[in-house]
């Protein structure tokens, strides 16, 4: 246990317990038992077969992609495939759930226990247990605000599949929570097992979190649904915690049930009791046989996975000497990692991250778009640290050749030709703008010389100024010492 993540209250200290059950929509273009579409964004029941809507007599039948796509995400997560698995028809009743039951896995999911690594804002990391992944369907959507006294059902996300990925309670601090979906929904995305689309509501989590004494027995939880952003995940965990712990100072107790993050007051609020396993009574669903896979698929679906966030950060360090910092902002994203690897071909690699992470990536959120929408191309964000690179310009001349860029979408190379920004080497035409600069500044070389060598930067900066930034830096340096030694 750190002590950095326990609370400080009224009289004493308290530990959080955080465990998260995430819903992850399956990147499949037809739903878990029908044929039906699972796009996103058709207008109301638009996407349902007969199967969704179950009527009398319709049979379930397995797509055997999102199979695929729950194991390929079990191995990606570090974690066991069983081989026999169970699906289950979990009872309750909401007027979107037209079965009046919900198919899922319980004692015999599809994945078991598994693992992945988070790094902290510290630069900390450490390992956070998967207790099972499970792959069930989604319900429908009530909608309550299209007429004054009635609401309306649209069945579009019924029999969506879903892979429900339930952590161990390891987690100890919103923070914490907030890495641990970051990582997972980057894996997801690199896997191509889910968009994660928290908008769209295709990756969205629930939080289970309870407050102890250190080192005491667990303490009991609640539960918060549906959060859809990894801001609403940290601050239901934080507003949750302060609630709990007020409550337990105060003398009172924690009622287990489920709640609702209302995003307006930053407050959790009452949803209903918590029910627990047997109020869903769970039983093996008599229209689905066992899920029998073969090792021999599971071992090719797992030769054949795609490099994955720790190991990419791992080799980017390796092969471009990349600090961890830089190397976890691009391991982040496929995408992001593959313009990085454009851009570097060839380059010098650390400077090209430098770029990329501080000019580029600032830009971009100043702009408010994103990197696939860049005006400036790997190819061309290259470019222009080849010309700081072979001297053609200055590191500081760059930056407005960056600016033109974005402005215009030309690439480095037209821009430093049009403006005229090659950097000057000529030692001769140099050698003339520092005469210049230390004639009109004699009392200052009278001041140099007689000991106060902080002022050579002053004399950098007033040939720099003469040359309007175009002066070779490293020829300035070189020459005005020189110079100065005389």
């Amino acid at each position: 246990m750190n002590d950095n993540t326990l609370i400080e209250g009224k009289n004493g200290q308290w530990e959080v317990v955080i465990g998260l059950e995430v819903h992850a929509q399956v990147s499949s273009q037809a739903k878990l038992f029908s044929g039906a579409s699972a796009a996103f964004g058709a207008s109301a029941n638009a996407h349902v077969s007969m199967v969704d809507a179950a009527m009398p007599g319709m049979l379930p039948v397995i797509n055997r992609y999102c199979v695929e796509q729950a194991v390929r995400t079990g191995l990606g997560l570090n974690a066991e495939i069983n081989l026999v698995s169970i699906f289950d028809r979990k009872n309750y009743f909401y007027a979107d759930l037209p079965q009046g039951y919900q198919i899922s896995q319980y004692k015999q999911p599809i994945v078991g226990e598994g693992s992945i690594s988070i790094t902290l804002p510290d630069g900390t990391s450490r390992d956070i247990g998967i207790e099972r992944l499970h792959l069930e369907q989604d319900a429908g959507k009530s909608l309550h605000d299209q007429h004054p006294s009635k609401s309306y059902i649209d069945l579009n996300r019924s029999g969506v599949a879903l892979m429900e990925i339930v952590s161990r309670p390891d987690m100890r601090s919103a923070d914490e929570a907030a890495a641990y979906v970051s990582k997972l929904r980057a894996i997801l995305r690199f896997l191509g097992t889910c968009d994660g689309n928290m908008e769209q509501g295709s990756l969205r989590a629930d939080c289970n979190v309870s407050v102890r004494r250190p080192g005491a027995e667990l303490g009991t939880r609640t539960e918060t649904k549906n959060l859809n952003s990894i801001r609403f995940i940290a601050q239901a965990i934080n507003s949750e915690v302060a609630r709990q712990v007020q409550i337990l100072e105060n003398g009172g107790t924690i009622e287990q049930e489920t709640r609702l993050f209302d995003t307006s007051t930053g407050q959790t609020r009452t949803m209903r009791s918590k029910e627990d396993a047997h109020d869903y009574r769970y039983f093996p669903d008599p229209d689905l046989l066992p899920l029998n896979l073969e090792a021999a698929w599971v071992e090719d679906l797992r030769k054949n996975l795609p490099e994955l966030p720790d190991a990419l950060r791992a080799r980017l360090m390796e092969q471009y000497g990349l600090s961890a910092y830089d190397a976890s902002l691009i391991s982040e994203d496929r995408n992001t990692a593959a313009y990085y690897e454009k851009a570097a071909a060839g380059q010098d690699a650390k400077l090209v991250a430098n770029w990329m992470v501080v000019e580029l990536f600032g830009a971009l959120n100043k702009m408010g778009i994103t990197l696939e929408e860049s005006p400036v191309k790997a190819e061309e964000l290259g470019q222009l640290v080849a010309r700081i690179s072979d001297g053609t310009i200055s590191g500081r001349i760059a930056k407005d050749v960056f600016a033109l860029m974005l402005e215009s979408g030309k690439d480095a190379d037209a821009i430093i030709e049009e403006q005229g920004f090659q950097q000057v080497s000529d030692s001769g035409a140099i050698e003339e703008m520092i005469d210049k600069v230390l004639t009109e500044n004699a009392d200052k070389v009278a001041e140099y010389q007689g000991g106060k060598d902080k002022l050579f930067g002053f004399f950098v900066g007033q040939v720099m100024k003469a040359s309007q930034g175009q002066a070779n830096p490293a020829v300035v340096n070189d020459l005005l010492k020189k110079k100065l030694q005389k």
